[in-house]
């Protein structure tokens, strides 16, 4: 275990802290002596057995489910140190399908509107509640998970990118209002990253075709030079130790920003 970001103890939730950047959070955190709350649908088992991880199964769309999660866990501990709002999802589609219009590829009200609720609309409701406890505490952070995608757009991820660029504008905003109570907001804006579960065939298969490229022209540029200069995918753990940097006391004059772990990438 690490002390030097001091967050034995610290108490924090990680909204789809079950798989993905997630998941490596809620490791990265555990690891560094916190006590991690995991709001997701699903259940990760292979933290059951830490003494200072609890799941608590969350709808994080539902005002009922949040207001649950956080109640349970200032009834536990008696405060809130953080939050990091990462749970989302990504439907890659078309504003237009021009070869075959109303295709599965192109934007539907509903997966728009399913795309904002698990990416926009949950964080304004995590934030909201855990908000009101850092604000009595006048101490805390909030941890806005963004994208690449959010801050240079993304052909065939156009709805993505908004509701990543609508997190931007949380950061920003909320940094500005919450800071006469010594409350931080930061964003983190990955790009891309390697291999999860969430990158499925079929995910593979919609950005493919919406980029007029084969699974095999994607699959390539995960790890290419003109791509992202680095020439590799980021690791899961390359975001997982700035979001714990953030919530430490190291960062304690950094407020209102959101930053690229991209390697270098800025365009796609």
């Amino acid at each position: 275990m690490s002390n030097w970001l001091n967050l034995t103890d610290k108490v924090f939730i990680v909204t789809g802290g079950s798989s993905g950047i997630g998941l490596a959070i809620v490791r990265e955190l555990l690891a560094d002596g916190a006590h991690v709350y995991n709001a997701d649908l699903q259940k990760n088992q292979d933290q059951g057995n830490d003494s200072q991880y609890l799941y608590v199964k969350t709808d994080v769309t539902s005002d009922a489910d949040v207001d649950t999660l956080v109640k349970q866990v200032i009834e536990k501990e008696g405060r809130v140190d953080g939050l990091v709002n990462n749970a989302g999802i990504n439907l890659p589609r078309l504003l237009v399908d021009s070869k075959n219009p109303q295709s599965q590829y192109e934007f539907t009200e509903t997966n728009f509107t399913k795309m904002f609720d698990v990416n926009v609309k949950s964080v304004f409701l995590l934030g909201q509640a855990v908000a009101r406890q850092l604000v009595k505490q006048r101490q805390g952070v909030i941890v806005n998970m963004s994208s690449e995608a959010g801050l240079e757009g993304s052909v065939g991820q156009s709805v993505y990118s908004a509701t990543k660029g609508a997190i931007n504008g949380f950061t920003r905003s909320w940094a500005k209002e919450l800071g006469e109570y010594n409350v931080r907001v930061v964003g983190v804006a990955p790009g891309i990253m390697e291999a999860t579960g969430l990158r499925t065939p079929e995910y593979e298969e919609a950005l493919a075709y919406t980029r007029h490229k084969t699974v095999a022209d994607i699959r390539a540029g995960y790890k290419s030079e003109t791509t992202t200069p680095m020439g590799r995918s980021g690791h899961l753990s390359e975001v997982a130790d700035l979001v714990a940097y953030y919530l430490s006391d190291r960062a304690s004059y950094i407020t209102g920003v959101t930053t690229n772990v991209a390697g270098g990438k800025s365009r796609g």
